[in-house]
């Protein structure tokens, strides 16, 4: 089967770019992106690091063979930059219509002319001839060894997620078991959602709680991370785990440690149970389960062809490496957990909290947020024991408190802001802010999160990682 060729761009880059194709003069204007490539299981993606807008009568021009075009020297200007940096070219220009789009035959013909020589000059980065109506987009993806792809559909993320493509459809009426939910976002919606891939990584407390909800939800395809195997004081947190899981006849206290040895080398890895239960939920619900640790470059590649990640897992090199893919992918993610925080001189409780906190393309990054701090990163370097976990006791040895109505309300959260983002269901205020409830004194607050300029992962430098896509490697402990 042929691979998808999709472009995606953030909400800000999208209002810039239609902004300027539509003024509402019902004219045609240009402009071109630059783009990372990635190649990922569900295709190929083009995430646009940058917009460049060809301003009307200086690099967008009547044509000598067609209405309008791209002067040689705009064009010479950004793929220039594009064959620097490597980067898609991708041309780009507005047709009138709203819901569907082609190219012309002047629009190819000018391809055929003009795009062998931009691919030598790319020298290995595909070159795209792109076009716009109000409300819908089609084009022709070239690659270096000269064939032609149509872009399939251009994804727009932000606070909501839109998806363009060549023509806008009307889809089948969803399945009986979803009507009920279909109701508040569609049958378009419950079709988004059936064909999102959505990776969970960490199957821990609030990870199969995420599992669960998501499958219900009517994810099609969800992958989930994790290295672990269940135990005995998972359970009551687990949901849908069994004491056969955790072997606990065998790994239960009191049983001599060989005895526990074996029980632990027979339960079953967490990702077996997070299967069972979307299963479970949702028969139709493809999973993927991977028994390894995000932080190898192995792993963390299956997430660069998510629609979305949520990262439940406890350790800071897991944090700094889906940060990465976040940015350098375009993917939108949540990091969220639940801790309940102990005086050590006395075990007195001093704080309960849950916090889900949204990170992607429009928002700022974990590095930024001091989330990822270079000491604890360090640590899990040099393998301190139990040093590679955040802790939430300072003693490694004591088990840190955990309650399965505290995880939910992380993962309740998350999940919403997903359905929200993913179906496109408007909303007042944008939901990427950082949501954190205290029930101790019942409130519940909500940050606005800092971005950084400057920053490496999340920043508008030109070093920036954020669209880099293949082009750059990713933080992970193999490299």
């Amino acid at each position: 089967m042929s691979p998808t060729y999709e472009l995606r761009v953030t909400e800000t880059q999208w209002r810039r770019l239609y902004d300027h194709l539509f003024p509402g003069d019902d004219d045609e204007h240009g402009a071109a992106i630059l783009a990372g490539v990635a190649h990922t299981t569900n295709g190929v993606r083009l995430i646009a690091r940058d917009v460049i807008l060809a301003q009307d009568g200086v690099d967008y021009v009547p044509g000598r063979r067609g209405y309008r075009m791209l002067t040689a020297d705009f064009v010479q200007e950004v793929s220039d930059r594009a064959a620097e940096e490597g980067l898609a070219y991708i041309a780009v220009h507005c047709h009138g219509g709203t819901t569907g789009v082609g190219l012309s035959s002047a629009d190819r013909a000018s391809q055929e002319r003009g795009y062998p020589a931009l691919l030598d000059i790319l020298g290995g980065q595909p070159v795209v001839g792109a076009v716009f109506a109000v409300a819908s987009a089609a084009g022709d993806v070239w690659l270096p060894d000269r064939s032609r792809h149509p872009l399939d559909r251009v994804v727009v993320s932000g606070t909501t997620r839109l998806l363009i493509t060549p023509n806008l459809r009307d889809v089948d009426t969803c399945e009986g078991d979803y009507t009920r939910q279909a109701l508040l976002f569609g049958d378009r919606g419950q079709e988004l959602l059936r064909r999102a891939t959505v990776v969970v990584v960490g199957c821990g407390g609030i990870g199969s709680i995420l599992v669960e909800l998501l499958a219900r939800l009517g994810v099609g395809h969800l992958i989930v991370i994790d290295d672990d195997v269940v135990e005995p004081t998972n359970l009551p947190r687990w949901v849908g785990a069994r004491r056969l899981d955790a072997m606990e006849w065998l790994t239960r206290d009191g049983r001599p440690a060989w005895v526990r040895r074996i029980g632990r080398r027979f339960a079953r890895p967490k990702v077996n149970v997070a299967a069972r239960i979307a299963k479970r939920a949702n028969k139709r619900c493809e999973v993927t389960r991977i028994n390894g640790d995000v932080s190898h470059e192995d792993v963390a590649r299956t997430l660069t062809g998510a629609d979305y990640i949520f990262l439940a897992a406890d350790s800071f090199r897991a944090r700094l490496v889906v940060n990465a893919v976040a940015f350098q992918y375009g993917i939108p993610a949540v990091q969220l957990g639940a801790k309940v925080a102990v005086r050590k001189a006395d075990g007195a409780i001093t704080d309960v909290f849950s916090v889900v906190r949204p990170f992607g393309p429009e928002t700022g990054c974990l590095w930024c947020n001091n989330l990822i701090p270079p000491t604890r990163l360090a640590e899990e370097a040099v393998g301190v024991e139990q040093a590679g976990r955040q802790r939430y006791v300072d003693d490694p040895d004591v088990a840190a408190p955990s309650v399965v109505t505290i995880n939910s309300v992380a993962a309740s959260h998350a999940v919403n802001e997903f359905m929200f983002h993913i179906t496109g269901l408007p909303r007042a205020h944008a939901g990427t802010n950082y949501f954190r409830a205290l029930p101790i004194t019942g409130e519940v607050e909500y940050t606005t999160p800092r971005q950084g300029p400057e920053c490496s992962e999340c920043g508008d430098i030109r070093a920036s990682r954020r669209g880099r896509a293949d082009g750059r490697t990713l933080p992970t402990t193999d490299r």
